[in-house]
């Protein structure tokens, strides 16, 4: 569905009581319409060298996935006033078609960086890769009214390659309305559950997760792990399998659901597993806060995950900006557990145990989250057009 056609090949306005709603047409590229007419698995080659042919030319010309965008919102500007031009990357084309609107209609556009462009890790391998997007980068900056950005890491990321361009920090947030529809919710007084959602990156040490779990278990305690819309549901499957098949009870892997349900799910836990992010502090934690479960924040400096993090995240420290931000937020906000190591890991998990046996529940007394609810931060992010 990601790649069919639209349904529709004309331009449709919808109003709304928000604002206007431009949906434009998308006709998927020759490596799309191959792949929909022939499968996933063949023909990978050709298409992998079709999808780079337009990842590289759509910053020549107007070719490309969300090019539709473009001429979108063109033929809006044509016809209609606007104050600003707002795009948010990635993709961070986006931000060539708001520079390229912003001059043809004279207004002013922000870039709304949800990410760093040239210095993220992935495009940084390939040093004539990064120097291409490091140039494309600071062409399309050349005319930015103003950035924003989620960290002050990724700000620090931003200036050091965009000068003399201001830069407004607010971070992620949770979905207010959302998350009061799990006020209702109850832990599970049952079974001590612990949930997790989303991705496991390659320098989580969700494997030695599984063996304290096991540990744990094979000592007489009973507990739940639920995960939601993982990534790497064929390595649970097979570590439990090989290694910890007693676990086959007690961990739980579920499908990619939608963000309202998910939430309801993650509410229904008596804790929530957070794995360290390091340098970047996520959009999970948010939800997290505004659930108000205890969070057990895994690790905080543990041997392994520290080898794991020099081969996998291998972004610089910058002087004066923590890199530790999650675990800092959890600090601040009084929301969980900040366990060290592998070692540490099974002492928690039996306390808490217990206390769940002795009250049905886990208490968590978080303070000052309700600041991080997207309301508030939309309050925010509007005082940069006042």
């Amino acid at each position: 569905d990601y790649i069919d056609a639209s349904s529709s090949n004309e331009i449709i306005m919808e109003e709304t009581e928000y604002g206007t709603i431009i949906k434009t047409p998308y006709k998927p590229n020759l490596a799309n319409r191959i792949m929909l007419r022939f499968g996933s698995d063949r023909f990978v080659f050709l298409r992998k060298l079709l999808s780079a042919y337009y990842e590289f030319f759509q910053w020549l010309v107007l070719i490309g996935p969300k090019a539709g965008l473009y001429f979108g919102a063109k033929e809006y500007l044509k016809n209609n006033n606007v104050d600003y031009i707002l795009a948010t990357g990635s993709p961070f084309i986006l931000f060539k078609y708001a520079s390229m609107l912003s001059n043809r209609f004279n207004i002013k556009w922000i870039a709304d960086y949800r990410d760093p462009w040239s210095h993220t890790s992935t495009r940084s391998k390939n040093i004539l890769i990064k120097k291409f997007n490091m140039y494309f980068e600071k062409k399309c900056m050349k005319n930015v009214f103003k950035i924003v950005t989620v960290s002050e890491f990724v700000k620090c990321k931003i200036h050091s390659l965009i000068k003399n361009k201001p830069i407004m920090v607010i971070p992620n947030g949770y979905d207010h309305e959302l998350i009061n529809a799990t006020c209702n919710v109850q832990q599970n007084p049952d079974v001590f559950s612990i949930g997790l959602a989303g991705t496991i990156y390659p320098w989580h040490t969700m494997k030695s997760i599984l063996r304290v779990i096991n540990e744990v278990v094979a000592s007489g305690y009973k507990m739940k792990l639920n995960l939601y819309g993982i990534n790497i549901e064929k390595n649970i499957n097979t570590w439990i399998n090989n290694d910890f098949p007693a676990l086959q009870e007690f961990v739980q892997v579920y499908s990619r659901m939608p963000n309202k349900e998910l939430l309801e799910k993650l509410a229904s836990n008596n804790t929530l597993l957070l794995l360290n992010y390091y340098s970047f502090m996520g959009t999970k934690i948010f939800d997290y806060l505004g659930i108000n479960r205890k969070i057990i924040f895994c690790f905080s400096k543990d041997d392994e995950s520290l080898i794991l993090k020099n081969t996998y995240f291998p972004t610089e420290k910058i002087d004066g900006i923590s890199d530790s931000l999650q675990e800092d937020l959890i600090n601040e906000t009084n929301s969980g557990i900040i366990v060290e190591n592998i070692a540490k890991l099974n002492e928690v998990l039996i306390k808490l145990i217990i206390e769940h046996k002795n009250h049905n529940r886990i208490a968590c007394n978080s303070i000052n989250y309700e600041q991080f609810s997207r309301i508030k931060q939309a309050e925010e992010y509007c005082k940069m057009f006042s």
